[in-house]
C-alpha cells in the first residue's frame, strides 16, 4: 500500500522526472565543472537541480528533514529530531554525467526510525523511473506512462563461468586483482550511479554489488536500498551485519557510512561474502 495519496505520489515522480530531463537537455550543453574533494566533482547542473529538488520537498513535505547533496548546513537536519528525513541526490554518478555516458540518475530517498522507506531512482538517459520501498511494492515507469509492477529477477546461479559482481572502479583498482585471486571465477563491471548498480541487482544483471571505499554517503544509499529491501536483497557489510543508519554508524561532517556495503541475493552473498572479506583482510 502506497504511503502517500495517489495525487502526491503522481507530484513527487513529475518533479523527479522534470529535474531529470533538466539534467538530460542540459548534459549537451556547457556546464561549469569543479572539484569538492579529491575525485569528487560537482557541476553546475548539480547544484541548479539541488536547489530546485530542495524547494520542491520543502514545499510538499513541511514538516519533515531534508537533506541534499549540494547543500552542506542541510546535513543538519540528520541530527533533529525529524521522524522523516529526505535524501536528495540532484545527480547521482556525476563523472559519468560530466563524461557524457548514461549511468547517471536523480535519486530521492526518505529514512524513518533510522531505515529506508521509500526510494526513487530516475534514469534520464532511459527516461525510466524506478520506486518504491518496503511494505510499499516496487514500481517502474517508462516516460509519462502509467506504473507498472517491477517484478525482482533473481540472476542465474554461480558457476564456474557465471558470478556476474558490480565492483566501483576505485575499488577495482584497489582490490580487484585480490579478490579475483581469491574467486577466479568473478566477473566484475561496473557504471556511474550507485541507485543504478542497484537496479541492475533488482534486474537480476548481477547478483552482488561491492562497495568498499567509504565514499559513499547517505543520499546515495538511502532511496536504493529502500528498494533493495522490498526486492529481498541482503544489505550488510563485510562482516554480514546488518546496514546501519544510525549516527554512530555515519560519518558526522560527511555522513558518508562508516561501514563497507555489500547489496545481493543470498545465494551469491552466502558464497561470495565471506571469501571477498578473505581477500580484503589479506591485502
Amino acid at each position: 500500500m502506497s504511503p502517500f495519496s495517489s495525487d502526491l505520489d503522481v507530484k513527487i515522480r513529475q518533479t523527479i522526472r522534470a529535474c531529470g530531463q533538466q539534467a538530460q537537455t542540459l548534459s549537451k550543453q556547457s556546464f561549469q565543472v569543479s572539484e569538492k574533494g579529491p575525485e569528487d566533482y560537482v557541476t553546475s547542473v548539480d547544484r541548479a537541480l539541488d536547489a530546485q529538488l530542495s524547494m520542491a520537498f520543502g514545499e510538499m513535505f513541511a514538516q519533515d528533514g531534508i537533506v541534499t547533496e549540494e547543500n552542506a548546513q542541510s546535513r543538519q537536519a540528520f541530527y533533529k529530531n525529524y521522524s522523516r528525513i529526505w535524501f536528495i541526490d540532484p545527480l547521482d554518478g556525476t563523472e559519468d554525467f560530466i563524461h557524457g555516458r548514461a549511468g547517471f540518475a536523480v535519486m530521492v530517498g526518505s529514512l524513518e526510525q533510522a531505515q529506508p522507506t521509500a526510494g526513487w531512482i530516475y534514469a534520464p538517459a532511459q527516461d525510466r523511473m524506478f520506486y518504491g520501498g518496503p511494505g510499499w511494492g516496487l514500481f517502474q515507469t517508462i516516460a509519462d506512462s502509467s506504473p507498472e509492477a517491477l517484478k525482482p529477477i533473481e540472476p542465474p546461479p554461480l558457476t564456474a563461468t557465471c558470478c556476474p559482481v558490480i565492483l566501483g572502479d576505485r575499488d577495482r583498482a584497489n582490490f580487484g586483482q585480490v579478490i579475483a585471486q581469491q574467486i577466479p571465477e568473478i566477473q566484475f563491471y561496473s557504471l556511474g550511479s550507485f541507485g543504478l548498480k542497484v537496479i541492475e541487482l533488482i534486474l537480476g544483471r548481477a547478483g552482488l554489488y561491492v562497495y568498499l571505499n567509504r565514499r559513499v554517503k547517505l543520499w546515495d544509499t538511502t532511496g536504493p536500498l529502500a528498494l533493495a529491501q522490498e526486492a529481498g536483497l541482503v544489505c550488510c557489510d563485510l562482516a554480514g551485519q546488518p546496514l546501519s543508519f544510525l549516527p554512530d554508524a555515519i560519518d558526522p561532517d560527511t555522513l558518508a557510512h562508516k561501514q563497507p556495503i555489500l547489496v545481493g541475493w543470498s545465494s551469491y552473498m552466502d558464497v561470495l561474502r565471506p571469501q571477498i572479506a578473505a581477500a580484503i583482510g589479506n591485502h
